[in-house]
């Protein structure tokens, strides 16, 4: 009788447990306490309760609260890193910087779906390309970089240089298509071997075309774009009540819900890339920090064992070590993994190349305004709709091209995507949050902060684009086409400019191997047009964490 009731017990342990265990909609909803489990879903549809998978080649970066900028003196008298207590949210980053393997991908991609031979085309190509002319120097030999950085496969592994932001951000958003085209093929909803075979000018995929419009990505091609595929959960089809009624089929193409979406890559935000390479979460005792770091690694040297932690100048002339004895073995550039990560996981966030970032750079970061996922740039939009009612998509002939302050033509946008235009009152009518598509300047230069040079000059009249009243009114270079296509180059030879730092000025972070171990700390911050490309300058990818902030639960230490 004893054992009965201990077994009773347990049982009774055990069916409580799994009871508590049971994931939210898997029986009914709490909404409505309709059935959601079993053949028949109703009209909403069960979804897996899950995290977001990591995207390939990302690393999980936990967020939280950090002081970004510093607070010792500053050598360089710059003054444009203040301290400022900010809060990240967890984020994925890539683990290493885009090397020339990962780009000459994305170039291929190109030249294969937007053939330069085509007149339509060729700027598109052309616009993707880094400028390896970025090698040379007056007082140097070197192009024997010029020749092979980018395409000879002994640098490979090496960082891409030579890229403008627009080119970053360009592939950032290229990459975002290419994985998330794999993602639905992987799981049934895309023809497969579509996105190699079948891919052209016309009909290609846009992730953003497929959630609001599906039937109309790949140029519409039903044969590529599947209502789902046997077996996968998401597809589900209304039972019939009689053997001569048809079943309805429901939730043919995979949704935001369906969990096999990613969000954007991206370039990370200023606020982002300084926490990640800070990776403070070693210097963590219990709930504080036991203080900043230097460089992305511990204690204040550059070097472990008598090697260097990064790749950096040592000193005038030396950018390696003395032969036989080197010290960093990296006399431009070097492999991405050559040495240790972070705390994070994360390679070169020190040295190596230097890397975009997504702000506008500003010489103050306004904290006062907000100090949670910090980011100066946005600009909204919403999508293009016709008189129908339908989005409007990007044709081949509907492309925008941009020519840049450095005389480069680049595509701003691809066919198969959807047309933007900026927010109006439709969105920002009594908003508090925001007011306006162009946001760049808000609390910093716009008609609403810019000290007037003339008195009889009303804010109400100035618009935020007018570079002649701004506070930071810098210099505006001019490229136009005449009537054959040639460029016209105007200079702007103004004595009124105050500044280099304009709309299109953005923030790059960390040292690279041209420069000394001062620019290591990642603290640091130095700006260049968006337009202009280095031979030390790369970038490496973001992506937003949605839902929980950790990837595991943990358990709180007091």
């Amino acid at each position: 009788m004893r054992n009965y009731k201990i077994i009773t017990s347990l049982l009774l342990i055990t069916i409580l447990f799994s009871c508590n265990k049971q994931p939210l909609y898997d029986k009914s909803s709490r909404a409505t306490g309709w059935q959601m489990s079993g053949t028949t879903k109703g009209v909403i549809g069960a979804q897996e309760l899950k995290g977001q998978d990591t995207a390939p080649g990302l690393i999980f970066v936990e967020g939280g609260s950090f002081v970004m900028g510093k607070v010792e003196d500053d050598i360089m008298h710059d003054w444009n890193n203040q301290a400022t207590q900010q809060h990240v949210q967890s984020f994925y980053i890539d683990e290493t910087e885009v090397t020339n393997a990962m780009y000459f991908e994305y170039i291929r991609w190109i030249k294969k779906v937007f053939p330069p031979t085509i007149e339509l085309y060729k700027n598109i190509y052309s616009g993707v390309i880094p400028d390896s002319l970025v090698w040379r120097n007056r007082l140097g030999s070197n192009e024997a970089m010029v020749k092979n950085y980018l395409r000879h496969p002994a640098y490979s592994d090496y960082p891409v240089v030579g890229v403008s932001w627009i080119q970053a951000t360009q592939f950032c958003k290229w990459r975002t298509e290419r994985v998330n085209e794999a993602s639905l093929e992987k799981n049934g909803y895309l023809k497969q071997g579509a996105k190699i075979n079948d891919v052209t000018a016309e009909s290609s995929f846009n992730t953003e075309t497929y959630l609001v419009a599906p039937t109309r990505t790949y140029g519409g091609n039903s044969d590529i774009v599947l209502k789902g595929a046997s077996g996968v959960r998401i597809m589900q089809k209304q039972p019939a009540k009689n053997a001569n009624q048809t079943r309805e089929e429901i939730n043919l193409y995979a949704e935001r819900s369906t969990g096999i979406i990613f969000p954007e890559y991206r370039l990370p935000t200023e606020a982002e890339w300084e926490y990640a390479a800070a990776a403070n979460v070693g210097q963590r005792v219990y709930n504080n920090y036991k203080g900043k770091r230097r460089y992305p690694w511990s204690g204040g040297i550059t070097y472990s064992k008598g090697e260097q932690l990064a790749n950096f100048k040592q000193a005038t002339g030396d950018y390696n070590g003395i032969t036989g004895w080197p010290t960093d073995h990296g006399e431009i550039t070097n492999e991405v993994r050559s040495y240790p990560p972070n705390d994070f996981g994360l390679y070169d966030m020190g040295g190596n190349v230097a890397e975009w970032v997504a702000d506008v750079y500003r010489p103050t970061i306004d904290d006062q305004n907000n100090d949670f996922n910090y980011f100066r740039g946005s600009v909204f939009t919403k999508n293009k709709k016709g008189k129908d009612g339908k989005i409007e998509l990007v044709t081949k002939e509907t492309i925008k091209y941009d020519t840049l302050s450095n005389g480069k033509i680049v595509a701003l946008d691809f066919p198969g995507e959807i047309k933007k235009i900026p927010v109006d009152d439709d969105e920002t009518f009594l908003r508090q949050n925001f007011d306006r598509s162009y946001e760049i300047n808000f609390s910093d230069g716009d008609s609403r902060s810019t000290n007037f040079l003339k008195s009889n000059t009303s804010n109400s009249n100035v618009s935020d684009k007018d570079n002649t009243y701004k506070m930071y009114n810098s210099p505006k270079n001019t490229i136009t086409l005449d009537s054959l296509g040639n460029m016209i180059r105007k200079y702007d030879k103004s004595n009124k400019r105050t500044t280099l730092i304009g709309d299109n000025t953005r923030v790059y972070k960390g040292g690279s191997w041209r420069d000394r171990a001062y620019w290591l700390n990642p603290t640091q911050r130095r700006y260049m047009s968006q337009d202009f490309s280095t031979d030390f300058i790369g970038f490496r990818c973001a992506m937003s964490r949605v839902g929980a902030k950790a990837k595991r639960n943990k358990t709180r230490k007091n």
